[in-house]
């Protein structure tokens, strides 16, 4: 046992635990790693457009021992003219994740308290962890957020509300007019003083009548930030870039708190050009809402219950799912466990391409008749 000193907030952290690498699995059995399919993590598996192939093979041949623009000028103008808004109202992050950990660091500390609700993303709960806040977890309703129940959470001290929608691991949805409606509540009750953080990694996933214009209501709330990632439908996953939409208030706290150069050039460049890049989007759009019945209907046919999905994932209740994993584990299928979300008998599937998606379900369906 160390004698080194650190809160009892820190050393009660479980870390985060990432889905397991296709590397890894295939030392530990002996695989192929070619022959492995990761199932685990929610990336495109398309990966990344032709287009930013393309501008970072150009880039990489001109880099150069300087840090990156630590304002990011040029993805910041990008991003203010794709959503309309001032490029002061921007926040760039080393993906979401790290936009989540800097509004917990500019809101909370150990005498202020967080709401998010039971089987949203983990982040939240180790952000609030860190911080030596208060946790004030919502049961879920039918795996989803219950914003009514969330509201009545909000304490005296509460200062940040989590809310994950499309949520993860669920993959549930909430339409944009209760997230609106509990938006009014927060600051008819409490002004201000608590702040919601809607984090909308998932957002490009939603079919277009689910879409709502979180922008607008950045607009019309002070007390909101919205998060979105390029690691998800844009495929930009390693190079690590999200970024936050605030009034100025809020965008000045999550700056003070931002470390410098926190966004690398690749990553800024490939971001811009993704975003410039709307036939890839559409594409991957396409192959995840296909991808995505391909899996329900399988499950259907295994006889598994599924929570109906609106993200790049399926939430599916498999019964021992430790074991069940670890079978697909050995036939070079990897999936992840959610166990430590409170869901022991679920794993959560990523959407992968058509054959990847078959053989998931070939391999889960011998699992499961063995």
């Amino acid at each position: 046992m160390t004698d080194i000193p650190a809160p009892a907030h820190v050393r009660a952290i479980a870390p985060y635990q990432a889905g397991k690498p296709i590397e890894e699995l295939a030392r530990e059995y002996g695989l192929d790693p070619a022959g492995i399919i990761k199932l685990a993590s929610n990336e495109n598996p398309l990966g990344c457009s032709d287009r930013v192939r393309a501008a970072l093979a150009e880039a990489a041949g001109a880099l150069h021992g300087r840090y990156p623009d630590p304002n990011g000028f040029e993805l910041k103008a990008a991003l203010a003219a794709r959503h309309q808004v001032p490029a002061n109202w921007l926040t760039l992050g080393n993906g979401s994740n790290d936009l989540l950990e800097l509004a917990s660091l500019a809101l909370l500390d150990e005498g202020t308290s967080a709401v998010y609700a039971q089987h949203a993303f983990v982040v939240y709960r180790l952000a609030t962890q860190a911080r030596g806040a208060r946790h004030l977890m919502v049961p879920a309703r039918d795996y989803g957020h219950d914003l009514d129940a969330m509201l009545a959470a909000v304490a005296g001290d509460t200062r940040l509300v989590f809310i994950a929608n499309p949520n993860n691991p669920t993959g549930t949805h909430l339409s944009g007019p209760r997230v609106r409606a509990f938006l009014e509540s927060v600051r008819e009750r409490h002004g201000e003083r608590v702040v919601v953080l809607l984090d909308e990694a998932y957002d490009e996933y939603l079919d277009p009548d689910e879409r709502a214009d979180s922008t607008q209501w950045v607009r019309e709330f002070p007390n909101l930030i919205v998060t979105r990632t390029f690691s998800k439908a844009y495929g930009l996953a390693g190079l690590r870039v999200g970024y936050a939409l605030a009034q100025p208030a809020l965008t000045d706290l999550l700056n003070r708190v931002r470390q410098p150069f926190n966004v690398g050039v690749l990553a800024q460049l490939a971001a811009r050009v993704a975003l410039d890049d709307a036939d890839f989007l559409a594409r991957t759009y396409a192959l995840n809402r296909a991808g995505r019945t391909q899996l329900q209907e399988g499950f259907a046919a295994l006889g598994l219950d599924f929570v109906p999905s609106s993200a790049n994932f399926v939430l599916v209740r498999v019964g021992e799912a430790a074991r069940i994993n670890g079978e697909l584990l050995r036939r070079g299928v990897i999936v992840r466990p959610v166990a430590g979300d409170g869901l022991p008998e679920h794993l959560r599937v990523s959407i992968g391409l058509p054959e990847e998606n078959a053989r998931l379900l070939d391999a889960l369906k011998a699992v499961l008749q063995a």
